[in-house]
Formats: structure tokens, C-alpha cells, sequence
């Protein structure tokens, strides 16, 4: 299933936030969004995933999603958003329980996600005995236990230290190559976007507008930090948002 963003734009109040963005996230494919603060890209998701109604054009879901899928659309959060009395097992099971599954099936589905994201000796363990990366790779792993379409992802490892975030890489690219999972990836960090993205999308500040859209065609398993190549395109979008990024957080610093 792709997703079509057709001419959207958003307001609060007085407030321009986006303006006629149009954009595909095509199947098997991770779109990096990036952009100076305030610029919308979290707005952007919470439309993508119908949390808010687009004040002018819409969102929409092209082709079917998996015939197993339980969400079309899931979200994984910065800040992991895990329950701290349940277990691992627990927390997966959550998004789980309002659907009309066996015992068979729920148990099934968790024993998959984690043993696809290497939690599985740890399902018992309750939040305050993980780290920060072990808890995002439980949330990733509830996200991925309803078999989503898209994967809806606001700063995933924005909460994390630099060693953890590069190993958090390295999981999510092995992921993406076994599963080729499809994925609209929300960031400020620009190593993250040109590691991750098939393409990065660049927001303009307030009201955000697409100023370009980059295409990597590296594979992911090959992309490095020393990389020239890579690390090219990363100096390119610093200087196409450079300016602008000095912009806004002077703005935000003002209020």
C-alpha cells in the first residue's frame, strides 16, 4: 500500500503550518522527512495517520495493505510510550487485546515480533530494567505486531545517546532488509535521514513547504558515515536548510 499526500495544507487558527504539500511514500520504501524547527514535520504525521484533519486536501491509502494487517497506519514515538507495571510481552500484547484474535494468535504474533527484533530473552523484563534502545525496540516491535502498512515514526531515537542511536540504525536497516518494511521516518538528525531514507523530503520553515525531495539510491546495507558519498549528500541538505535552520531557532528562541 502506498500513501498519497494530495495537495494538503493546515492551519491553527491564524497559524500556517503546511502549505500544498504533495507526496508519495511509496510500498518498501522509507521517506526521511526533515526541516527546520517548527516547520511541521510532526503536524505532517499526525495527518498522515488521521490524528488531525488536513485543513485543505487529504491523505490517501493506495492499493491494499497486508491481508494480516490489523492497522493500516502505527505509530512509533520518541519518548517509547511503554506502560511501566506491564512486561515486555505485556506491552506488546496492548495494541493487540481490542482485536478479535485467539489466545493462539496474540501469542503467536508476539513471539514473532520479538524474535524479529532479538527481544525474546527479555520478554518477561519490565521497562525500568531495559535501556533507552531495548525500550524503542519494544516499541518498534508493539508497532509491528499489527502488521502495518506504514509505519508512522516521529523521532524514533531522538531520546537516545549517539552509540545507542547508531546501534538502533543498524537494527532498523537489517530490519528493513529482511522485511522491507514501508515507512514515513519524522527527523531533525540529518545522519539519520541519509542512513535511513530511500528519500529525503525537505521541508521549508513555517509554513512548511517541499523545497526538494533527494533520492538515495545506495543501499541501505552499504551506506557508512565515512562514506563520501553519503556524507556528500548529507553536507547538501545541511546547506540547502542551513540558513533557514538558523532562522527558526532564532524565532523559537524569541517566542
Amino acid at each position: 500500500m502506498d500513501l498519497k499526500v494530495d495537495g494538503l495544507s493546515h492551519w491553527y487558527d491564524d497559524l500556517e503550518v503546511l502549505r500544498d504539500i504533495n507526496l508519495t511514500i511509496p510500498q518498501g520504501e522509507i521517506v526521511c522527512v526533515i526541516g527546520p524547527s517548527g516547520c511541521g514535520k510532526s503536524t505532517l504525521l499526525r495527518l498522515l495517520g488521521g490524528l488531525e484533519v488536513p485543513s485543505k486536501g487529504q491523505v490517501l491509502q493506495v492499493g491494499a495493505p497486508p491481508p494480516d494487517s490489523l492497522n493500516p497506519l502505527t505509530y512509533v514515538f520518541q519518548d517509547f510510550a511503554l506502560l511501566p507495571w506491564r512486561s515486555v510481552e505485556s506491552n506488546v500484547s496492548l495494541v493487540l487485546e481490542r482485536h478479535d484474535l485467539s489466545k493462539e494468535q496474540v501469542e503467536a504474533r508476539i513471539a514473532d515480533v520479538l524474535n524479529r527484533t532479538r527481544l525474546t530473552d527479555f520478554c518477561k523484563a519490565v521497562p525500568k530494567q531495559l535501556s533507552g534502545g531495548m525500550k524503542q525496540r519494544v516499541a518498534i516491535a508493539r508497532a509491528l505486531s499489527v502488521n502495518p502498512a506504514v509505519l508512522l515514526m516521529d523521532e524514533p531515537l531522538s531520546a537516545l545517546d549517539s552509540q545507542t542511536r547508531e546501534l538502533l540504525m543498524g537494527d532498523l536497516i537489517d530490519l528493513w532488509t529482511r522485511e522491507q518494511f514501508t515507512s514515513c521516518y519524522i527527523t531533525h538528525n540529518l545522519a539519520e535521514a541519509v542512513r535511513l531514507g530511500h528519500k529525503v523530503v525537505v521541508l521549508s520553515r513555517r509554513p512548511g513547504v517541499i523545497r526538494e525531495v533527494v533520492e538515495i539510491d545506495a543501499p541501505l546495507v552499504e551506506r557508512r558515515v565515512s562514506d563520501s558519498r553519503i556524507s556528500s549528500i548529507q553536507q547538501g541538505l545541511w546547506e540547502m536548510m542551513r540558513e533557514e535552520a538558523q532562522s527558526a531557532d532564532l524565532e523559537l528562541a524569541r517566542g
